[in-house]
């Protein structure tokens, strides 16, 4: 009957359609969801480039009024080089006990309960609304000589205050917030089923962190310490009080600008300024590298 039906030259309404029409797609259909797109980057880029872009390039186009010599006499004269090892050094070194004591008070924040728990939470951010200079001048009553903290220090010959010391520490006060805020809600994520079963599983909980949940959290980490680092390295405010600002001993970069502003030497001020730009770029790039490394390592491992 079927052959029959198709020698008469009839289709059968049950018979599977034998010319489909090739789909097509329109330029609507891959066209965003959201509409305003064109518009919403084109402001973004705006934006970004009133106030970040052109701020930057202004000021490496203010550096072309020194000639190569001149540059290079001002940002590697000794002075400069001893500022730009404490400035990166002690930032490096903030950044570092941040990134371990701002993921111990994470942990803490996040998987136990105790009394005053919300308080503890709240002074985290205190860095952030604390004005740095009042910072620097609370850090430098504490731990002066004459401080709570450094008149029981004094007798033993240990002085935090007016050194490199002082520097660090100031440093490592502004910069733990961003660690701890960075990794606190990737734990408050993080799933405790994969921890429970890896207990069951016979792993110790060296073997649970270190397996587990430290992949899980080193790209926000890493961020911390990114964002603790980048801050420390333009830090002003809190470390003048505590730093002494020998030169040589505890003169940081951005002392250095102030003061070359100050003697009208814009030019000086502009290449070490671009300097420590530069280098600050770099380092930002290598750690957002290791943070994409690490995202793939982890979803190759997933």
């Amino acid at each position: 009957m079927t052959a029959a039906v198709a020698q008469g030259g009839t289709t059968s309404p049950l018979a599977p359609p034998t010319h489909l029409p090739a789909p097509q797609t329109s330029r609507r259909a891959a066209k965003r969801v959201l509409p305003g797109f064109n518009l919403t980057l084109g402001f973004t880029l705006f934006y970004l480039s009133v106030i970040v872009l052109i701020p930057l390039s202004a000021l490496i186009f203010k550096t072309f009024n020194l000639s190569w010599d001149q540059f290079v006499t001002a940002v590697s004269s000794p002075r400069v080089m001893a500022s730009y090892r404490l400035t990166f050094g002690a930032s490096f070194i903030a950044a570092t006990v941040n990134a371990v004591f701002g993921l111990l008070l994470a942990w803490v924040l996040v998987r136990y309960e105790f009394p005053g728990k919300k308080l503890v939470d709240a002074l985290v951010d205190l860095p952030f609304a604390l004005p740095t200079a009042v910072a620097g001048i609370s850090l430098t009553a504490l731990l002066a000589s004459n401080g709570w903290v450094g008149s029981l220090l004094e007798p033993y010959g240990i002085q935090l205050a007016f050194n490199r010391y002082g520097v660090v520490i100031a440093l490592i006060f502004i910069g733990l917030p961003f660690v701890v805020r960075t990794v606190q809600p990737v734990l408050e994520d993080a799933e405790k089923e994969l921890e429970e079963a890896a207990t069951c599983l016979g792993a110790t909980r060296l073997q649970t962190f270190r397996f587990v949940i430290f992949p899980t959290i080193a790209p926000a980490l890493l961020t911390g310490f990114a964002m603790a680092f980048a801050r420390a390295i333009g830090e002003y405010g809190s470390v003048i009080f505590i730093a002494g600002n020998m030169p040589m001993v505890s003169e940081i970069t951005p002392l250095i600008i102030i003061g070359k502003l100050e003697q009208y030497d814009y030019a000086g001020a502009t290449a070490v300024a671009t300097v420590m730009l530069g280098i600050s770029f770099v380092m930002l790039l290598v750690i957002n590298a290791l943070q994409a490394w690490q995202r793939q390592r982890g979803g190759a491992g997933a």
